[in-house]
């Protein structure tokens, strides 16, 4: 069984007919192969010499174990003997190599058969530590004979199954574990727990009796008793926690409670909240959610992707923390946005957990409060900036690529302009990519514009549209905008662009800036003369449609509104910038200083206004609507490449989800309610758009790609367990 001129680890096994035995190393599957005949040897073979730290594991999975099998697995030298006292005897080699394994005494784990029999819990396993010399091959066997426990080593009648207490503090020790889903472990994995819902039947087969009280409740009284006790934190941040402690306790309940009340905990679990808890994320932090990859880590990125438990990952949150929401650079901290923004992928798009995988670069902060925090978890560094940190992104997303394939999404969030832009641009055409604050942004205030049409009349043609702000958000939306008007009228770009006009922080964009201009605002300078004030460019602009992506709060002042309002009969205000605290002004202002005659949309969510008898509710231009169901259309359809007629097509998705019912309230967008069902629409419109233009690789193409997009979502309803 041996090669003797071979590199590779061997493993011999002896196995119990039926029992499947998995071969781990830290970071991913070697081997799982399940054993037909009583002792049949297995080898195994192919494992790179690169391995440093190698361990194996045994796992005896309940649905084919045979009954009355009792195994120890135990590690042992080549040389002939054994490592741990009464295990089985040694295996040799001719070849001269041999390793020497600190080897710690076994831990007992539980194990089922498959005629719903408890076994007896007699299993043993012990793991090795690190590998001193790669190419030295290690062999284990599976013995059917019962072996002795091995007495204490230390007082007190307490078994040292760790070594750690038999080890001095400068001694090496292996923080090995087993993975065997039963018992105390079961109730500590997210993805398995289910609480006080495990039947009765569940808790004696899984060893889960006199670990719980002895009620069961089900799956919608779980969910009543969460609301009712995250209803009981008055501060938000307080509630934010409560969710997080959640998902990393029972991620089932965690996406049952939130789907079921969306409107109330989306606040929650995003915007606005998710910004203060990112500025406090290092006083808050606990388990890590994602991957973190620095600086420090150039050279290893595709290392570290490794590292990630989950192997089939289909989309990718990334950001650097530079701009996080209108907060500014916090750096490291950041990581609070690709965490919520992947929590709704799967809560309103469908997209399973298991697929969503959180990445936080971190260069660096120049953000001094942060860097001067004893608490900052981040590089306390000024941000890299040039071909440092393009090496190092460049790195990253071939890295992604490699390990993941051409379709996984990766989806660009919070990079601060002069990088957005060029990442965007550069990766387009070689990868799967999405920037949401510049075109999730965009379509979905499209989707707003659209719908608001049908309550002021006239096409996207016969409007002209001011923005205060000319950065990512800004100047994705005017892009889209110019699109849709293109595709509606025939008209050149550059001439539908001249509908649509910006404003920065030195005033109206115009063409005797253009020398001054950063690149992706030169499209936008217009021929006018220089306008230095904002309610001066109103007067002149004369915009049937005032859209704010400033990040700077109440720059829609009194005298803002009211020239809107004397402009335009109803005029459409959308002040999209977040957290509440940076929006450009409030619904109940919108609304009073414009006799309650604006349409008004904002980017965090408002709470009803009265204002002359009448109660006007403020819809919410959240990026919530379109990229989980967008993700979900490239997903369904393997789309390899992202194109902006997928863009219209989410946008269009949306707008058409808009009632008349919704227009009776002065609503623009419709209730998150219904979000999944709004996903699925749009999740099909995407993937149509995708097989048209002949960039979905999943053939053939759905007969009913709406029905297909419900049937791929994921389901928070617990398994049965055998």
């Amino acid at each position: 069984m041996d090669d003797e001129n071979s590199n590779n680890v061997h493993v011999g096994l002896r196995c119990t007919a039926g029992m499947i035995i998995t071969i781990y190393n830290f970071t991913q599957i070697l081997t799982k192969q399940r054993f037909s005949h009583t002792t049949k040897p297995f080898i195994l073979t192919q494992i790179a010499p690169t391995y440093i730290h190698t361990y194996i594991q045994c796992v005896c999975e309940r649905e084919i174990f045979c009954p009355n099998s009792h195994s120890s697995f135990t590690m042992m030298s080549l040389n002939g003997s054994s490592l741990v006292k009464n295990s089985v005897t040694g295996v040799s080699r001719t070849q001269s190599q041999s390793l020497r394994l600190p080897v710690r005494r076994p831990v007992v784990v539980s194990m089922l058969n498959n005629n719903n029999n408890r076994p007896d819990r007699n299993v043993s396993v012990s793991v090795d530590s690190a590998v001193k010399e790669v190419n030295a091959p290690v062999a284990a066997e599976v013995d059917e004979s019962d072996g002795k426990k091995p007495s204490a080593s230390v007082g007190g009648g307490v078994e040292d199954v760790y070594g750690e207490d038999s080890a001095t503090e400068d001694q090496f020790i292996t923080p090995w574990f087993v993975s065997v889903a039963s018992g105390y472990s079961l109730l500590r994995d997210p993805h398995h727990n289910k609480g006080l819902a495990f039947t009765e039947k569940e808790r004696d087969a899984h060893y889960l009796r006199g670990l719980l009280p002895p009620v069961v409740v089900n799956h919608d009284l779980q969910v009543k008793k969460m609301m009712h006790n995250i209803r009981q934190y008055q501060i938000p941040l307080q509630r934010y926690q409560a969710m997080m402690d959640l998902q990393e306790r029972n991620e089932r309940l965690f996406y049952k409670l939130l789907i079921e009340n969306v409107e109330e905990l989306l606040p929650i679990v995003y915007t606005p909240t998710v910004g203060e808890a990112c500025q406090k994320y290092g006083s808050i932090f606990k388990n890590p959610q994602g991957l973190f990859i620095s600086l420090r880590d150039k050279g290893k990125i595709l290392e570290i992707l490794k590292n990630w438990p989950q192997k089939k990952i289909q989309v990718i949150v990334v950001t650097d923390g530079e701009r996080i929401l209108g907060l500014g650079d916090l750096g490291c901290q950041g990581m609070g946005i690709p965490v919520g923004k992947l929590s709704l992928y799967t809560a309103l798009g469908g997209i399973r957990p298991s697929a969503c995988l959180p990445i936080t670069i971190d260069v660096g902060t120049n953000n001094e409060k942060m860097l001067n925090d004893e608490f900052y978890i981040g590089l306390r560094q000024r941000r890299a900036s040039g071909q440092e940190y393009a090496e190092l992104m460049n790195e990253f997303m071939t890295a992604v690529k490699q390990n993941y394939g051409e379709k996984v999404l990766i989806q660009f969030e919070d990079f601060a302009n002069h990088n957005a832009f060029d990442l965007l641009e550069k990766y387009r055409t070689t990868h799967l990519v999405f920037n949401d604050d510049i075109q999730g942004t965009a379509s979905v205030v499209l989707a707003g514009l659209i719908s608001a049409l049908k309550l002021v009349g006239g096409s996207l043609a016969d409007h002209r549209f001011l923005f205060l702000g000319a950065g990512e958000a800004g100047t994705g939306i005017a892009e889209l905008i110019a699109l849709e008007i293109s595709k509606q009228t025939n008209a050149p770009l550059e001439e539908t662009r001249k509908k649509v006009w910006l404003v920065d922080s030195k005033g109206l964009i115009v063409r005797s800036r253009l020398d001054s201009l950063q690149h992706f605002k030169k499209p936008w300078a217009h021929d006018h003369e220089p306008v230095d004030k904002f309610v001066d460019a109103i007067k002149t602009i004369k915009p049937t449609v005032l859209i704010g992506s400033s990040g700077a709060g109440q720059t829609f002042t009194k005298e803002v509104v009211e020239t809107m309002s004397s402009l335009n009969e109803k005029p459409i205000i959308l002040a999209l910038s977040n957290p509440t605290s940076q929006s450009e002004c409030t619904a109940e202002q919108a609304y009073t200083w414009s006799d309650g005659r604006a349409i008004f949309a904002s980017g965090s969510p408002f709470d009803p206004v009265e204002y002359n008898g009448k109660v006007h509710v403020s819809g919410q231009a959240n990026n919530a609507y379109i990229f989980p169901g967008f993700g979900l259309g490239l997903i369904i359809s393997g789309a390899i490449r992202v194109h902006d007629d997928m863009l219209l097509a989410a946008s269009e998705a949306l707008a058409e989800q808009v009632t008349q019912e919704h227009f009776d309230k002065g609503l623009i967008y419709p209730p998150f309610t219904n979000i999944r069902k709004i996903s699925a629409h749009i999740a099909a419109k995407v993937a149509a758009k995708a097989y048209e233009l002949g960039l979905a690789s999943r053939l053939p193409q759905p007969e009913n790609l709406v029905a297909y997009a419900e049937s791929c979502m994921y389901s928070p309803k617990y398994r049965s367990y055998r």
